[in-house]
């Protein structure tokens, strides 16, 4: 495949991409952040309890946050203890009962549980890729090998589906085949953009954009369906439209590098 197609092909694909940005949050986005706006953030002794009782757990919510979102907790499964904070309101004075201050007096024993414990309601997912990529989910692994980049699984990064680390990219086993080839090519993207002098004078926002913005003209490219996928991740970074044309120079070139070696292999 030539550059001037290369090129063309970008462009068409990144405009697809702005123009769902500018539309807003997909329905879809919108229901995954409502859902997880419900778990709880804990603090690190909490985070170091749940991990030490139940190592694999990626969403943990107590018995009524669960009810409240169409889950119910199975029967038998054993809840993860966490240190919930007693909290008492006191008078600022004696006069004026409604103005009172917070305070913690202690803290008490209390259970939550991981999303593996509950059935009912599917939880809210962001847009998925779908589709067959056929041979190029091997080539883009031999690109990878080329480039001196290896690439493992690991069920350990869950949630995450893929994690690059300088010249080591790691996949989180299960993934469909079209899932996993639109991770790698994240990754890939990471690694090329990402790991030398830019890495240090860009934000994550912008390195997450420049990454989800790779992965769906490659996608979109090799006929995989992508939906609102691309565009739910960087809005979830924050990025918009106005950032994505602002790295498009970025994009193109690892763009042209994957598709290069997609397309001649």
């Amino acid at each position: 495949m030539k550059s001037e197609q290369i090129k063309e092909i970008t462009d068409k694909a990144t405009d697809q991409l702005v123009a769902a940005l500018n539309a807003g949050r997909s329905e879809a986005l919108t229901g995954y952040l409502k859902a997880i706006g419900r778990f709880h953030r804990y603090s690190l002794h909490n985070v170091l309890l749940i991990a030490s009782q139940k190592p694999d757990a990626s969403y943990v919510a107590g018995f009524r946050t669960w009810n409240q979102l169409g889950r119910f907790v199975k029967k038998g499964e054993k809840g993860i203890l966490i240190l919930a904070p007693i909290v008492r309101r006191k008078p600022e004075n004696e006069e004026d009962q409604e103005e009172a201050s917070a305070s913690v007096a202690g803290f008490r024993a209390a259970y939550v549980f991981d999303v593996n414990q509950t059935d009912g309601k599917e939880m809210p997912q962001i847009g998925i890729v779908q589709g067959d990529p056929c041979e190029y989910r091997e080539r883009l692994r031999s690109f990878a090998t080329a480039q001196g980049i290896s690439v493992e699984y690991s069920s350990e990064i869950a949630p995450a589906r893929g994690t690059s680390s300088g010249g080591r990219i790691t996949l989180l086993p299960g993934q469909s085949p079209a899932e996993e080839f639109s991770t790698l090519a994240h990754e890939l993207a990471h690694e090329l953009l990402h790991r030398g002098d830019r890495r240090g004078t860009t934000s994550r926002r912008i390195r997450e954009t420049e990454a989800e913005a790779t992965a769906f003209v490659v996608c979109h490219t090799i006929g995989l369906e992508t939906g609102s996928a691309a565009c739910d991740y960087i809005q979830l970074w924050n990025g918009d439209a106005q950032l994505l044309t602002e790295s498009l120079d970025h994009v193109r070139q690892a763009v042209s590098q994957m598709l290069t070696a997609l397309t001649d292999a």
